[in-house]
């Protein structure tokens, strides 16, 4: 299985067998149920789906209830299609946490804290411009010039500017797996992911 879907518990730290300090994210991944099984003669492409969260009924579509109920599972809050998969798999297979190992890297995917519209330091980490002092009146968080006025008399595009910042998909490569616990179904990975707590994530292999 490439991957799962887990939920951000928050941020601890952990001491590794040097006695360094670690900061960790601690995830609460799956259950999981297998919701569907796509497959080139049905859906023109092979995935699997895989639902995490329960939710009550009455808050579900009447479609959707009658999807998560084919594959013999309670409503289900948040559905993701993974590409490639184990072929062992079946309708209503429940994935736990064990299907991570302590040691080995993982990718963790979710959307970041949304921060609203922000200046270019905080955007894009700008130094601002001139002296704080000096006569300076008001260009001390200024992004200074975005383009010469003659030639080529425009802005190019992708120029670093304000703007909103934040609630965005966001990939974090590489993180440590340093303890899995597969009784509270709780993985620690090392450092920082996307997003506030108790929002939802995709880890994956």
């Amino acid at each position: 299985m490439p991957g799962m879907i887990g939920k951000k518990i928050g941020m601890t730290s952990l001491f590794d067998e040097n006695g360094k300090n670690l900061p960790c994210t601690v995830i609460e991944v799956g259950p999981c149920v297998v919701t569907q099984i796509k497959t080139t003669e049905t859906d023109g492409y092979e995935a699997v789906q895989i639902a995490y969260g329960d939710k009550t009924e009455k808050n579900v579509p009447n479609a959707l209830v009658g999807h998560f109920k084919k594959a013999g599972s309670t409503p289900k809050g948040s559905v993701v299609e993974f590409a490639s998969y184990n072929e062992d798999l079946k309708l209503g297979d429940e994935l736990l946490v064990s299907l991570f190992e302590e040691g080995e890297f993982v990718n963790v995917a979710g959307t970041s804290k949304g921060k609203g519209f922000q200046g270019v330091v905080k955007r894009h980490n700008f130094g601002g411009v001139g002296q704080a002092t000096h006569g300076q009146h008001n260009r001390l968080r200024a992004p200074g010039s975005i383009g010469a006025g003659s030639d080529p008399s425009r802005v190019f595009k992708g120029m670093k500017m304000a703007g909103k910042m934040g609630n965005a998909r966001t990939l974090i490569e590489n993180l440590r797996v340093l303890k899995v616990d597969e009784d509270k179904n709780l993985l620690v990975v090392k450092g920082s992911i996307p997003g506030a707590n108790n929002s939802i994530v995709l880890i994956s292999k």
